[in-house]
């Protein structure tokens, strides 16, 4: 790859803060949030919406928010049944995030390109 490892991790941590934004204001019933309020659930945002789009795509964006949320979607993890302030949902997704980002950026390292 031509990016750099701390360059391809900053890109890949912010992408993904703007993706869980961007899901959630225009899925979610509670309006702009940066992490989806109850009734809306963490992966299904807008999946119980009486709007048929909504639904739709939250059903396309499923898959992306397992592998972005991660551990933290699991059931046996009361993590966010506890409510937790703010900050820590951050800096476990920043940690998390971290780590996805070296492991992909090691993996497409290694693709040669003819």
């Amino acid at each position: 790859m031509s990016i750099s490892r701390k360059k391809f991790v900053i890109l890949f941590i912010i992408s993904g803060f703007v993706f869980l934004f961007i899901t959630t204001s225009l899925l979610g019933s509670t309006g702009p949030r940066g992490f989806p309020k109850p009734p809306d659930s963490v992966l299904r945002t807008g999946g119980n919406s009486p709007i048929a789009w909504k639904r739709t795509v939250s059903t396309i964006i499923v898959p992306i928010k397992i592998v972005l949320i991660g551990p933290l979607a699991l059931p046996q993890i009361n993590f966010l049944k506890d409510d937790p302030p703010p900050p820590f949902i951050g800096i476990y997704l920043v940690f998390y995030w971290t780590i996805l980002a070296l492991a992909l950026h090691y993996l497409l390292g290694k693709v040669k390109h003819p």
